[in-house]
């Protein structure tokens, strides 16, 4: 009887919280790849042949390293690591 009433407990927690860890899987899942077409969307916006010509090709790895930094933190803030 007591063996019984233990599992039903365990299993009443259990459950919930195996579903709210593939939730989070997922939705960590969805952050990655919005992060990951962003930065696709950057490379190509500064990309040599989007470029404007009045700029620099040394504001532009600035831009970029700017750029790629953000990313990075976006990303460990999504992983869950403090800065």
């Amino acid at each position: 009887m007591m063996s019984e009433e233990l599992l039903l407990a365990s299993a009443s927690l259990l459950v919930p919280l195996l579903g709210l860890t593939i939730l989070a899987a997922a939705v960590l899942k969805g952050w990655q790849g919005w992060l990951a077409l962003k930065e696709r969307e950057l490379e190509r916006r500064l990309s040599p042949a989007n470029t404007e010509s009045g700029t620099s090709e040394g504001m532009q790895r600035i831009e970029i390293a700017d750029l790629k930094e953000r990313i990075r933190k976006l990303e460990a803030i999504a992983s869950g690591v403090d800065l």
